[in-house]
């Protein structure tokens, strides 16, 4: 795990609330593919400072959220208390603690990209969807990705390290990179369906805070976003 979301996790809980690719690209973008939320249980992967399960909250969502970093965890806690349920949980080793069929809405934010086999955690994913349930996730881009690939093959899955300033200063974060041939076999051996695939669009407000920003996203895809169903 990165410090990032660890020694630095309270920073990075101040940094996302309004900044350019979190606060104005990829939580518009995920929001807009969410269904109607009232009274359903919903389960938040990588929850990290719980802006997404407080946003659930108030839709009138019953919300469980679930992150690797105990810092993070323990900011949901402080943050919502007993309007959520909180622990943290390696997600690339799947939800022993879940039950069958318990959730109408599991989403997963910028957090895939960090695991290197995915089928632990689709696998679960499936088991866990109510019949007619979503399963919706984000992740970088995969020509973005392919940008800073180290072998030039763009189908071959391989760990990039980078230093990202996020939190106002340089820290190193691992990822996976990954063909889109990849996301869509890897969902399709857990029998997960793509029903809608977005490739973001940045809020209108974005085009006030930075419009060069504004204009290089509303033309060039950094982010991607699934939105799947049981076959």
């Amino acid at each position: 795990m990165s410090e990032m979301y660890e020694k630095f996790a309270r920073d990075y809980e101040k940094a996302i609330i309004d900044n350019i690719y979190n606060g104005h690209l990829e939580r518009p973008s995920l929001i807009a593919m969410l269904p109607e939320l009232g009274g359903k249980s919903v389960l938040d992967l990588g929850c990290g400072p719980g802006v997404y399960a407080e946003y659930l909250i108030n839709q009138g969502a019953k919300v469980t959220a679930i992150d690797a970093s105990l810092e993070m965890v323990e900011i949901v806690k402080e943050k919502l208390g007993d309007n959520v349920r909180t622990y943290a949980q390696d997600i690339s080793l799947g939800l022993p603690e879940e039950k069958e069929a318990s959730y109408d809405v599991i989403i997963c934010p910028l957090t895939v990209h960090y695991i290197e086999d995915l089928s632990v955690l689709f696998g679960d994913v499936k088991r866990l969807l109510k019949n007619g349930g979503v399963f919706i996730f984000s992740t970088h881009h995969p020509i973005v990705d392919f940008e800073v690939s180290p072998s030039g093959n763009y189908f071959q899955r391989e760990l990039i390290t980078e230093e990202w300033d996020t939190v106002g200063h340089p820290v190193g974060v691992s990822f996976y990179r990954r063909s889109l041939t990849e996301w869509f076999e890897s969902l399709a051996a857990a029998d997960l369906c793509v029903t809608h695939l977005s490739e973001g669009k940045p809020s209108e407000r974005m085009k006030s805070l930075c419009a060069e920003s504004y204009k290089k996203l509303s033309t060039t895809p950094n982010f991607i976003f699934f939105k799947c169903e049981v076959r």
